[in-house]
């Protein structure tokens, strides 16, 4: 009897402690990690969806929507949403996942690119590729999640430092094995957290 009132006033307890919980006051740059759920299956088809509801939705740093986004918070929220975990940072997301040549990629793939020193491994971008030289990213240059081609800005080809496959098209198979140590970044939800949203002003400077 008294084990159940014990844990009967701990439900209590944690129920009112979680309504009174308070949503922090967006701020940027938010580095909040807001982790997003999961609303369908991995394969190529919900990428495309997922993806064409967020073009043209603002660049915004540390972002990771669902209404503004920098380029790995957009490709984190893509993945994320289809409940394949992948790290938020770009230069971590590099690390995971199995390599791809450029000649052999497909829609859904993750590009990452650096400077054109191609000495330098430093990841400074990530785009989503879509087939025949086109790329989606959320474009710190333009101020939005648009789409690019190689052809048209070939310095983009110049700066590729390495190619990501996380599913196969079907996303039957998952190729999530991490190739370097990667930090565990603590993530929230919205509850604890606000995003930027549509109507707030944009940031003056695209990078803080």
């Amino acid at each position: 009897m008294h084990n159940r009132l014990y844990l009967f006033t701990l439900l209590c307890l944690s129920i009112l402690l979680s309504s009174c919980a308070t949503q922090k006051p967006y701020s940027y740059p938010n580095y909040e990690i807001i982790k997003p759920n999961k609303i369908c299956k991995p394969n190529i088809q919900n990428i495309k969806k997922i993806l064409n509801s967020h073009l043209d939705k603002p660049y915004v740093w540390a972002e990771e929507g669902p209404d503004a986004f920098d380029c790995s918070g957009l490709t984190y929220t893509i993945y994320g949403n289809m409940g394949v975990e992948i790290p938020r940072i770009a230069r971590d997301q590099a690390k995971m996942g199995k390599k791809i040549a450029f000649k052999d990629l497909q829609y859904g793939d993750l590009i990452f690119f650096g400077s054109t020193n191609k000495r330098s491994k430093r990841i400074t971008h990530v785009g989503i590729y879509l087939g025949n030289g086109w790329f989606a990213h959320a474009s710190s240059k333009y101020r939005k999640v648009t789409m690019s081609h190689f052809d048209k800005e070939p310095k983009y080809f110049k700066r590729i430092k390495i190619c990501r496959r996380y599913i196969s098209p079907t996303g039957d198979e998952k190729y999530l094995t991490c190739h370097a140590p990667i930090k565990d970044l603590p993530t929230t939800t919205v509850k604890y957290s606000e995003p930027w949203k549509a109507g707030m002003s944009l940031p003056k400077k695209a990078v803080p």
